[in-house]
């Protein structure tokens, strides 16, 4: 079973609580959500909240003088998993790029600065 961590604004905050987030199989219960997010990243699982967002209804067409229709996008099952206090998931790698993002920025307007004052 493929359990996917969802790196959002949201998750990120949930994490702060010990809880991650997971799209997992619609099929897939919490125990066996429990079980394989334990195997996958070795961490002690304490509870799991599961929830099933229903998909939107999305309009399509049948050509150009058809009549266009509507169908709806497949839904999506989420957990919300719970670990102990001292596990933690490698979710949010991206910090350390995100840190050196504003250097470059920094950078780009000293040299912004410096075209200014050579055209002068």
């Amino acid at each position: 079973m493929l359990v996917i961590p969802r790196a959002t604004e949201k998750a990120y905050t949930e994490e702060t609580k010990h809880t991650y987030v997971f799209i997992v199989p619609a099929e897939a219960s919490k125990q066996l959500i429990a079980k394989e997010v334990a195997e996958q990243f070795k961490v002690t699982v304490k509870d799991v909240r599961v929830l099933t967002r229903k998909g939107k209804k999305t309009r399509y067409s049948r050509g150009k003088h058809a009549y266009p229709g509507t169908t709806y996008r497949r839904d999506r099952k989420l957990a919300y998993v719970t670990v102990g206090e001292k596990d933690k998931i490698p979710v949010f790698n991206e910090q350390k790029a995100e840190q050196k993002q504003p250097e470059k920025t920094a950078e780009k307007k000293a040299k912004k600065e410096a075209k200014k004052g050579g055209d002068k």
